[in-house]
């Protein structure tokens, strides 16, 4: 009777766990599409809203000589302006393979993208953000990217999306 008990209490426990961490990842994808949407739409309210206050980013690409650099940013200011400054093209970020690994109230996710200026495709990379669980819900504090112009995976869905 004491190990029924025992079996039955563990598999409360994980289930409850399981779908808290389904519902973490469905919020946290959330969070990305937000950032994205914001962007799509020169809303940068929007995209200020799933960052935290001191949030960072930082870029890895290549310089001219082929170099790879990091460059760091340490505040969230110019991305703001760039993305607040009314424009008539649309910047667009398609995203896909998004892995969100989590503990506790700490997660990092990671996803290629593809950028697009109107339908011209300007760069592909992946994005890492980590985040943490605010009483309002998940924020990114931490946005590391890299960026290429070459060896782009690229679906097949969103080419086709931007070829027009």
């Amino acid at each position: 009777m004491k190990n029924s008990l025992l079996l039955a209490s563990c598999l409360v426990l994980l289930t409850t766990t399981a779908w808290s961490q389904a519902d973490d990842k469905q919020a946290i994808n959330a969070v990305i599409k937000t950032l994205f949407d914001g962007m799509y739409e020169g809303d940068s309210s929007k995209v200020h809203s799933v960052f935290d206050e001191s949030a960072t980013m930082a870029t890895v690409a290549r310089n001219k000589m082929g170099e790879p650099v990091l460059r760091r940013e340490s505040s969230m200011n110019g991305m703001l302006k760039a993305i607040g400054t009314p424009r008539k093209e649309k910047m667009t970020e398609e995203f896909w393979n998004v892995n969100i690994q989590l503990d506790g109230d700490f997660a990092q996710a990671w996803c290629d993208y593809a950028f697009y200026i109107d339908h011209t495709f300007s760069h592909c990379g992946v994005d890492a953000f980590q985040l943490y669980k605010t009483k309002d819900g998940w924020k990114i504090f931490h946005l590391a990217d890299t960026r290429r112009k070459d060896g782009c995976n690229i679906p097949e869905e969103i080419k086709t999306k931007h070829s027009k």
